[in-house]
This record gives C-alpha cells, structure tokens and sequence, in this order.
C-alpha cells in the first residue's frame, strides 16, 4: 500500500467517524487513536491487509459491506453501526512489529532477508474483549455494540462456547458485524498482502 493510500484511508476513516459518531468521548478516543500506529498498522500478519495501513482499510471494508448489506436507515442507528464497524479491531493497534526472516530466493537460489509482520501484544487482553475495553476507556458503548465488537470473530474466537450463539440471537448487530468481517476478509480483501510470506 502506497503512502497516498495510507492518507487517504486515514482521511476517509476520520471523516466517518466523525461524521457518524457524536457520542460523548468520541473525540477523546479518535485523539488516543491517532497517537497509535492504528492508520499504518496491518490488519494481520500473514493474511488479509498483511501490509503498512491494512488495519485501517480492512476497518473501512468492514464499515462498508456492513452498511451495504445490513443497515436498515429505518430501524437502524448509523453511529452504533459506525462505532462497531470502525472499531472492531482497535485491538490491534500497537500489536504488530515488523520483523525480518531469511528466505530462500526461488529464482537465485540465495538466501534473502525479507519484512514480516510478528505479534507483539503488551496488553494480552483478548481478541474482542480488548477492542471493546479499549473503547470503553474513553467512550462508552450501547450494550449492541459492546455484543457486536466482542463477537465478531465468531468461531474463531476463542472460548466462545455457548455465549456465541447467545449473543448472536439477542443481538442482530453482532450476527451482522460477523458476516461483514467475513465477507470483507474472505471475499472483498484477498491478495491484499504485499509483504513477502513464507
């Protein structure tokens, strides 16, 4: 991702933000993100938006197919559909490290030292229970919300269980914001990685 793009979804990231989120705290919480590496971190380390800035866009791709696929402007709330979307995995700011490995260059035949992105999480908190204690720091979130961002990982996640399907039964939001995660990194991020992987 080139360092245009990065701008660019940072701008655009901010500008829904702020144009969806009133909620006391907000602008507290935008500040704190914003002194993170949040608008260049990737969104993972190997798979989808594995690149400078792919936390970001991979954020703005969620928000995206959520609005596109689920809201309802007659039953829905855009700033509780924004916040879940936009946020759902501040977990991941400052929890990535670029890192570098040797691999065997396929053509040369020589060894070559090549970026990774390796974990490196200071505040071992969970995967969506971080984001959302991360929020709640500044803002406070809707219980919806709250069930939405915790879940999103679906089976993924670890130690669900039966909670999951609960969640997901009380709270449309939280089935929703699952999907659009899935539908995003699955369907709509594929081939995003542009750091060498072995």
């Amino acid at each position: 991702m080139t360092h245009e793009e990065i701008q660019n979804n940072k701008e655009e990231f901010i500008r829904i933000y702020k144009e969806n989120i009133s909620r006391e705290g907000s602008e507290e919480l935008l500040k704190w993100i914003e002194k993170t590496d949040f608008f260049t971190a990737p969104a993972s380390s190997r798979f989808h938006y594995a690149c400078e800035g792919g936390l970001c866009a991979h954020s703005i791709s969620v928000y995206k197919t959520l609005m596109e696929k689920h809201f309802d402007e007659d039953s829905d709330d855009i700033e509780s559909f924004t916040i879940s979307a936009l946020l759902h995995d501040l977990c991941k700011a400052e929890f990535y490290k670029v890192s570098t490995r040797n691999v065997k260059n396929e053509t040369t035949g020589q060894w070559e030292k090549v970026p990774y992105f390796s974990v490196e999480d200071k505040f071992p908190y969970g995967h969506g229970e971080k984001s959302v204690f991360l929020i709640e720091r500044k803002m406070r979130l809707k219980l919806e919300e709250a069930m939405a961002i915790r879940w999103h990982m679906g089976g993924f996640d670890e130690g669900g269980g039966y909670s999951i399907s609960l969640a997901y039964d009380k709270y449309p939001l939280a089935v929703k914001l699952h999907l659009s995660d899935l539908e995003s990194t699955y369907l709509r991020e594929k081939g995003t990685s542009d750091v060498n992987r072995k």
